[in-house]
């Protein structure tokens, strides 16, 4: 099995393959030096840039090469980034499946990652991420028209929620 972190960050694929990992997480030393792979799922809750990938989807995966503390909550608890050798861009939507933690100890199985299917490069080689180099994203698919029911029913499938929840407001 393909032991796994995955974290739920704001941050994006930039700015962690720029610090070489993702940080600064409060987590178990011991469980997470047991994990062979780091999983980044977005957290589009509030960004301020435009994340391409929706929320709840994870979007890197990387080979964890050590945990490097980086200071202390205020309650005294130490904070780690987890550093990466290389990394895989990719889209696996809800993979995040709304756990209150932001560190989850998983597998990529778990996830439904596919370790096989992922292209690594290290961190040193140069990542274009203009808009022709981002993440890859689903086919487009032929536009039907919808019923109201069959919108909520729909955004409810993919942002893990109840069709109750959703409001669908129509102006113009």
């Amino acid at each position: 099995m393909d032991t796994a972190i995955a974290v739920f960050t704001r941050k994006s694929a930039k700015e962690i393959l720029e610090a070489g990992g993702s940080g600064s997480w409060v987590l178990n030393p011991e469980n997470a030096a047991r994990q062979r792979y780091l999983v980044c799922c977005r957290n589009a809750l509030g960004v301020e840039f435009d994340a391409e990938e929706p929320h709840k989807a994870a979007f890197l995966v990387g080979r964890i090469n050590e945990l490097v503390p980086v200071g202390k909550t205020r309650w005294d608890q130490e904070r780690y980034r987890i550093s990466m050798t290389e990394c895989a861009r990719m889209v696996q939507p809800n993979a995040w499946r709304g756990w209150r933690n932001p560190v989850r100890y998983t597998s990529l199985e778990d996830l439904g990652i596919d370790v096989n299917a992922l292209e690594f490069t290290g961190l040193d080689e140069a990542i274009d991420f203009s808009s022709t180099a981002q993440a890859p994203r689903p086919a487009q698919k032929d536009v039907r028209k919808l019923t109201i029911a069959e919108a909520k029913e729909g955004l409810a499938a993919t942002l893990g929620i109840s069709p109750d929840a959703i409001e669908i407001i129509i102006r113009g």
